[in-house]
This record gives structure tokens, sequence and C-alpha cells, in this order.
């Protein structure tokens, strides 16, 4: 398993950015695939996970509403739609896949991760 996460950047306040996590090793398709989020200081955030089909999705409260995931490409490809941003938004994003399609919101249960993915959201 290989993780890539790509799509960060800097927006303004009220903006919008989708970040890709691909898995180039083909080999965690049918888990669960999360991303979670690291500001400074702070600790490690669960954001939002999606089944190996796609047909389950899972988002922390704070997201409801402003943050999609999904899942193409035969399931190699997440993806993350955040919108209407916010300073606070402000983090370091990651995904992460399991070895099992089985939901978890602790970062500790996921078995592989990405390099993280800058997001600043200015004011």
């Amino acid at each position: 398993v290989q993780l890539q996460a790509f799509g960060g950047g800097l927006v303004q306040d009220g903006g919008s950015l989708t970040l890709v996590c691909v898995d180039s090793g083909r080999t965690a398709s049918e888990s669960l695939w999360g991303w979670f989020r690291q500001a400074p200081g702070k600790e490690r955030e669960f954001v939002a996970a999606i089944s190996w089909r796609g047909l389950r999705k899972y988002y922390a409260d704070s997201f409801k509403g402003r943050f999609t995931v999904s899942r193409e490409n035969a399931g190699n490809t997440v993806n993350l739609q955040m919108n209407a941003l916010r300073p606070e938004d402000t983090a370091d994003y990651y995904c992460a896949a399991r070895k099992y399609d089985i939901y978890n919101d602790r970062w500790d249960a996921y078995d592989y991760w990405g390099r993280g993915t800058q997001v600043t959201v200015s004011s």
C-alpha cells in the first residue's frame, strides 16, 4: 500500500479545495479509507471515512455539510471535497487506510498512511 495525498494549498476564507488520495500500490482498494487532519500544536483528528465500495460514508460532526468524501478508480482513489473553508481548517491533511473495511474514527486504528498535504485558509 502506497498512499499519496495531493491537492493542498492556500485558499481564502469561504473557498474550496479538493484533496485526492491515490494508492499507487493498488492493494488497498477493498479497505476503509479515512481522512484525518492535524493542526500545529493539536492532536490528529478524524475528518471522514469511506467504505471500499463507497456506499458508506462517515463524517465527524464538524465537517458534515461542508466536506464530501468520495471514491473512484475501482477504489484506488479517494477524494475529499472541502467547501466553505475557514481559517480554523488550516492543517496538514492525511489519508489513511485500514486493512479491513470496518469503520473506525481513531487514527491508531489505521494501518497505512500517506504523507500529509498542507491546507492553509487565509482570513
